[in-house]
């Protein structure tokens, strides 16, 4: 048996000479509006602690809601659940389902603004669905 100096050869299948090598992806990226994307929410502390002429607070059972304009073309999320709602689980899950509010829910929120949601005491046991009746209000 002959052996190569530059070793074994891959032997290629004819079923994939027409696909790109690799993953194929589609052309062109479409906008999907029930994504969260990093664009969509607040990051930054500047952009929290921001003060705006036209800034509203709604105060709700659970959350208080403040809404401000932005720049930008679209809504923004921001999430503040201090370390007196519970453990870091409890917590996470108060953030996913209001970030899973705003996904759901996107194309309702006032466009160019930022709405920051604050857990307030006593928002821990809720369920998702308690969380869309209480958030829808602000968005009418």
């Amino acid at each position: 048996m002959s052996s190569n100096a530059d070793g074994p050869k891959a032997v290629k299948d004819s079923r994939y000479n027409d696909r790109p090598f690799g993953r194929s992806r589609p052309a062109t990226v479409e906008f999907h509006s029930q994504t969260f994307n990093r664009e969509d929410h607040l990051r930054k502390r500047s952009d929290f602690i921001r003060r705006a002429p036209q800034t509203r607070k709604i105060r709700l059972v659970n959350f208080l809601v403040v809404i401000r304009p932005n720049t930008l073309a679209r809504p923004r999320l921001g999430l503040s659940v201090g370390k007196n709602r519970g453990g870091a689980v409890e917590r996470n899950r108060i953030k996913r389902l209001l970030r899973e509010f705003f996904r759901q829910n996107k194309k309702q929120f006032p466009p160019s603004h930022d709405v920051i949601i604050i857990a307030l005491e006593g928002s821990n046991p809720l369920t998702y669905h308690q969380v869309v009746e209480e958030l829808t209000a602000i968005l009418v």
